[in-house]
């Protein structure tokens, strides 16, 4: 994100929110902590905060849970990538030969 997409962030922030600090030390502060990320997700961050809160959004707000998104679909992709390794697994299991379980049970002293 530039600075310039900062400001129209603020802008769309301000309509809904007159009394937003929108200051230039302001668009500075935000765009050092929002320069990394994407201003498409931001602006859809800002949209859903406008509908559920009464305060304007602080940058954790603008910023969302993109990080906590793309854990969870890299979780997710591992859960699928092992339930996959277990189904191959399970394909290929075959029972222990015969006596197999009498002969550790005797190594073990059980009979």
């Amino acid at each position: 994100m530039n600075r310039a997409e900062v400001i129209d962030l603020f802008i769309e922030i301000k309509q809904e929110y007159p009394y937003f600090n929108d200051s230039d030390d302001e668009v500075d502060r935000h765009y050092k902590y929002l320069k990394d990320f994407p201003f498409e997700a931001a602006l859809r961050n800002v949209e859903q905060h406008i509908k559920t809160s009464k305060r304007p959004p602080g940058i954790s707000e603008i910023r969302g849970s993109l990080g906590e998104q793309i854990e969870r679909d890299r979780m997710k992709s591992y859960t699928q990538e092992y339930f996959a390794e277990r189904a191959r697994a399970k394909q290929e299991a075959c029972p222990p030969p015969p006596g197999w379980k009498e002969s550790i049970y005797a190594k073990l002293g059980r009979a």
